[in-house]
């Protein structure tokens, strides 16, 4: 005799299929042109696990907010300040990226309870995530504050491999597989501690684009 409480949950399995997957591509940026520095969303998110490419996170966001942030914003002060203005928090579990793929599997929270786990424990780190329609695809670009100004971040997801991407302009080499731009990473080392050592490497070593993902194509804005 079957019992509907157990045949659910492996029917909501079988039906995520690779829901629970990350496609993304991403960028390292110098210069984020001011005119897409548009829909904004203030981030700020905790690592409780960070080791050898496992993550557990939870984050939370609050949409049409900007800041002007900086290397001394206190991701703790600033959360503070928005608590109102939370409207969507996040638990996150995910896995090594490979080659642009990653297990990822969120799970939505209360806002209420996301910001008191976020307050209360864990590496965080703050960032503002603008969103824009570029070429074929919608990017997200972030611009990191506190240990990790002035980091800014684009990145293109899809629901499936990214291949054949058309790459703006602003984007000066790729970071898809470098695991020391991973959130996580971040949260752990702070770009500000190792920003000289990757800009010398970069001005040693020159751009890399991917080109195992089809042909890239350059989008001048």
């Amino acid at each position: 005799m079957s019992d509907d409480r157990f045949d659910e949950p492996a029917a909501a399995d079988a039906d995520r299929g690779y829901a629970d997957f990350e496609f993304e591509r991403r960028f390292f940026v110098r210069d984020l042109p001011a005119e897409l520095r548009d829909a904004p969303a203030l981030i700020v998110q905790s690592y409780f696990l960070a080791d050898d490419g496992y993550a557990l996170r939870v984050r939370v966001q609050a949409g049409d907010i900007d800041a002007d942030l900086t290397a001394d914003t206190d991701p703790a002060e600033l959360l503070r300040a928005h608590i109102p203005d939370i409207d969507f928090a996040a638990v996150t579990v995910k896995g090594p990226a490979v080659g642009g793929t990653r297990y990822e599997a969120e799970r939505e929270l209360d806002p209420r309870v996301g910001v008191e786990l976020v307050r209360r424990g864990g590496a965080p780190i703050v960032k503002i995530r603008y969103a824009a329609w570029l070429g074929a695809d919608g990017w997200s670009i972030d611009v990191f504050g506190g240990a990790n100004h002035p980091l800014v971040v684009a990145e293109c997801e899809r629901s499936g491999p990214v291949t054949s991407l058309q790459i703006p302009d602003f984007c000066v080499t790729e970071i898809t597989d470098d695991r020391r731009f991973s959130n996580e990473s971040l949260a752990m080392e702070p770009y500000s501690a190792w920003a000289p050592s990757f800009a010398a490497e970069l001005a040693s070593d020159g751009p890399m684009f991917r080109q195992d993902f089809g042909p890239n194509t350059h989008l001048r804005l």
